[in-house]
């Protein structure tokens, strides 16, 4: 099954309220509104394209140790996706696609990095969860994520909605900022330009880990 067949799946059973979900039909309504909100807002049109430079990072693994994207280049093409956090399960799903499709990237001689706002407790916690053999980043404040152009900052009536289903950001991710970036895929080349971008405003979105692949071979 393809990543985006697997999300959908996944997004049925959630819509139609199927075990353990048992969201009301006016939740939906309310997370589709801000969905469509932000798709028409243009915000995507806006983020880093291909033949952009990216822009050079240093991020914290879980376990406090930096990790350089000018490193990365130095040994070959660097792969990046950013997510929302531990807490969203289609970015988890994506996760554990990356990671299955990481000796892909690495035959190719490339590195593969994922990016979230949340804290190193959290990350560990993805890192867990989903099996993963790759760095997982803490964005502090998604400063990267708004070189990249992917933050934006929830509405109000969806985070209230947030409270109400514990997705208590500021804590997540240490800001006070009710802010998230974009789900988006990145592969950039070793002179630092970006060969592949995917960003969706639409979290349910996900590109699948082999549609970069002619971006490494190229």
């Amino acid at each position: 099954m393809t990543l985006q067949a697997t999300l959908d799946a996944f997004k049925a059973d959630f819509v139609a309220g199927k075990p353990p979900y048992n969201a009301p039909a006016p939740v939906h309504a309310i997370m589709k509104r801000a969905t469509d909100e932000l798709i028409a807002s243009g915000q995507a049109e806006r983020t880093l394209k291909v033949g952009d430079k990216a822009p050079v990072f240093t991020l914290n693994d879980p376990d406090g140790h930096p990790v350089s994207s000018a490193e990365l280049l130095a040994k070959g093409p660097l792969v990046i996706s950013f997510y929302r956090g531990v807490w969203c399960p289609y970015c988890n799903m994506e996760l554990q696609a990356l990671e299955a499709a990481l000796p892909e990237y690495q035959a190719l001689g490339a590195s593969l990095v994922a990016i979230s706002p949340q804290v190193k407790a959290n990350s560990r916690k993805s890192v867990r969860q989903n099996g993963l053999t790759f760095p997982i980043l803490s964005d502090v404040k998604s400063q990267v994520a708004e070189a990249f152009g992917l933050r934006f900052t929830l509405p109000d009536y969806l985070i209230e909605l947030y409270k109400g289903f514990g997705n208590d950001l500021p804590t997540f991710n240490d800001d006070p900022a009710w802010v998230l970036p974009m789900p988006a895929r990145f592969v950039i080349g070793q002179d630092g330009v970006i060969t592949y971008a995917e960003v969706n405003p639409d979290y349910t979105q996900r590109p699948e880990p082999t549609d970069l692949l002619p971006a490494l071979r190229g």
